[in-house]
């Protein structure tokens, strides 16, 4: 016991090592992130609003073809305004440290979501959808949705800007397959009925 007397603890010198290691792993991480993604290309637009307009024949092209227009748009506004350098878990953990204001999967959700209902369309619904987690390991992600009025998040097409870092990710519902979409409304008043129950 006396011998260590004089000296540092043993401990000091591993959280150093560790925090040296941490502190590599996020400047790669940062390195590896959507730092200068390209604008959306005509085809990427061309090719969201085709898969709108084939939601159902009552879509008006021309809203379908400016909803997708606004989706790409608002997706890298978005970006610029979240100051997105990073992937998105650790943009997550800049927001959580107070580092960064916005870019969480539901800020990005809510956001998308007002600029779209913001068009005013006749012929298209703006929806939310959130996956609740698979593991207990994963956390909730949330999303915009656009489909025909009348519709639901079945029959809609995912805008998922969260996921690539700001890069519009889009896919009809049931054919994204990374989660399990479920109406917004409904994931929050099954939360609300479990924390009103009795314990």
């Amino acid at each position: 016991m006396t011998a260590w007397l004089g000296r540092r603890a043993p401990g000091r010198g591993l959280m150093l090592v560790l925090a040296l290691v941490l502190a590599l792993v996020l400047a790669l991480a940062g390195c590896a992130g959507p730092r200068d993604a390209a604008p959306a290309t005509r085809d990427e637009v061309d090719a969201l609003a085709a898969a709108i307009a084939a939601l159902d024949p009552a879509i008006d092209p021309a809203e379908a073809a400016r909803a997708a227009r606004v989706a790409y748009d608002r997706a890298a506004e978005l970006k610029i305004r979240y100051r997105i350098t990073d992937p998105p878990i650790i943009h997550n953990t800049k927001v959580n440290l107070g580092l960064r204001p916005r870019g969480l999967c539901w800020h990005w959700a809510e956001d998308m979501e007002a600029r779209l209902r913001a068009e005013g369309f006749r012929t298209l619904q703006v929806m939310r959808a959130i996956a609740p987690p698979r593991t207990p390991f994963n956390i909730d992600h949330s999303t915009a949705l656009i489909g025909p009025v009348g519709g639901t998040i079945r029959q809609a097409i995912v805008l998922d800007p969260w996921r690539q870092g700001g890069r519009l990710f889009w896919a009809p519902t049931l054919e994204d397959r990374r989660y399990d979409w479920q109406p917004r409304e409904a994931v929050l008043a099954r939360r609300a009925a479990a924390a009103a129950a009795p314990r």
